[in-house]
């Protein structure tokens, strides 16, 4: 006789790395895809010539520093939904997406009001000829097409507070595909499409971003959580949930913003120091992204189970979810630094262009450097973003954007001292920002050890038992 025995569901440990991994995995590959779009748009510029690439990454840091601030308002639905989520009370889940939708319809036209401004900053900015026309036009059409960037928050942040990170990850693959194949054909000009160069980057962008906001705006309004949520008695204003969104949320977007416009600082700085430099600094921070981006994962993944359990009134788990982002990120990084202090010469030779290029040639040693010691700067990354998606899970938005701006606009100052007063190599600078990561870390671990997130009301909800999903 034959006993047939049924596999029972395999429960997560609250808090630990498997939980985390269920949502942290699809959001760093979700995440990791943004960087193939915008790394492989470099990569073919690159093949025209150093200066569309470096043009291309000024311009789409300084179109994406236009968002940043809304991003982030709007990116605090992630913590604000986890909380909710973890109350029971999900008809206020999709609320919260609501009013992340109108946030975004509002501040698109503010966005739109700052093109100009940007681009008279571009032509003081010293910059030489032959990048600005390039960097100017990539800016004007990512940055009027930016609606894109604010409504695709403003449907993940629900997938991801929820846990279901596989949908968000689903719509960054179709985005990232259209992307790459439509940049490959636009920029070079290949399969009889017209080379369009740093244009067709732009527009290749632009049509993989709109992929993939039909496919979360379609799994949200038609997939099966529709009813669960109560989804079709959402599409209203609620000024309780809004002013949540606004209160938690500005610090976030503030900070966003502040901290993009410090890193679009530090890359003029870099790139004022002459073509060479800025080659340099173009194709390391480009692998920088590659390093950092999918660590915006784990952020997100600890934002939402710590938004999750503190909402469900369990700060212990909350604090495990946050010690498993950090081991989960170190592991990770440990990789990135092999990768780096090993192979930098590959890495390099990704971005020589076609032709004979000079500048190329001369940027090589100094880019060597910058990749190798850029190891330790990422694993400085790993755990900052552990404990400042903690933070701000918990609601404390406010002291996250105030320590990291300053920090980071001190850092800028600094590099501003030695490139212009000083007179520094830019070596010396790249040295000086990697050891600036110290004291960034230190005050973010000792703001997370007070346990002053603990206390921290953001809904008001009676306790629950949260129970995690089983996976089967």
């Amino acid at each position: 006789m034959t006993t047939l025995t049924t596999r029972q569901p395999r429960i997560h440990l609250p808090g630990g790395i498997s939980e985390l991994l269920e949502i942290a995995l699809p959001m760093m590959i979700s995440n990791a895809c943004g960087t193939v779009m915008t790394f492989t748009n470099r990569l073919f510029l690159a093949k025209l010539g150093s200066s569309q690439m470096n043009a291309a990454l000024a311009g789409g840091i300084s179109s994406f520093m236009l968002t940043t601030f809304f991003i982030g308002m709007i990116g605090y639905g992630t913590a604000l939904i986890g909380q909710y989520y973890g109350a029971k009370q999900k008809s206020n889940c999709a609320l919260v997406v609501t009013q992340s939708v109108i946030l975004a319809l509002v501040a698109y036209p503010i966005i739109l009001c700052f093109i100009p401004v940007m681009g008279r900053l571009f032509s003081a900015s010293g910059i030489a000829r032959e990048q600005l026309e390039p960097q100017m036009l990539y800016f004007k059409i990512l940055a009027t097409a930016s609606i894109l960037d604010l409504i695709r928050q403003a449907y993940s942040c629900f997938f991801t507070g929820i846990g279901r990170t596989k949908t968000v990850l689903a719509a960054s693959l179709v985005t990232m595909l259209i992307n790459v194949i439509g940049s490959y054909c636009l920029v070079l000009g290949k399969f009889g499409f017209p080379e369009m160069g740093i244009r067709g980057a732009a527009y290749s962008t632009i049509l993989g971003g709109l992929s993939g906001v039909i496919i979360l705006v379609c799994a949200y309004y038609f997939g099966n959580k529709r009813d669960e949520y109560d989804i079709a008695g959402s599409m209203r204003f609620d000024k309780e949930i809004m002013l949540k969104l606004i209160k938690f949320g500005y610090p976030a977007g503030l900070e966003f913003l502040l901290g993009i416009a410090a890193f679009s600082a530090m890359i003029f700085l870099f790139q004022m120091q002459g073509q060479a430099a800025a080659t340099a600094a173009t194709i390391t921070f480009n692998w920088d992204m590659v390093a950092f981006v999918p660590l915006i994962g784990i952020e997100i993944a600890v934002t939402s189970l710590v938004g999750r359990y503190k909402g469900a009134e369990q700060p212990d788990t909350a604090h495990r979810a946050t010690m498993s982002g950090i081991k989960v990120g170190t592991i990770y990084s440990a990789v990135m630094v092999v990768l780096f202090a090993a192979f930098p010469g590959p890495l390099i030779e990704l971005f020589r262009p076609d032709t004979n290029d000079a500048v190329f040639q001369n940027a090589i040693p100094l880019t060597t450097f910058m990749i190798r010691l850029m190891a330790f700067y990422v694993l400085f990354e790993a755990t900052i973003c552990a404990f400042a998606g903690a933070l701000r899970g918990a609601g404390d938005t406010l002291w996250a954007m105030g320590i990291s701006v300053i920090l980071h606009w001190l850092m800028v100052a600094l590099l501003a001292y030695l490139f212009i007063v000083c007179h520094a190599s830019v070596q010396v600078g790249w040295v000086a920002i990697v050891l600036w990561m110290i004291p960034l870390i230190s005050v973010f671990y000792l703001r997370y050890r007070s346990g002053k997130w603990r206390t921290i009301k953001v809904i008001n909800q009676a306790p629950v038992v949260f129970e995690p999903d089983a996976v089967v």
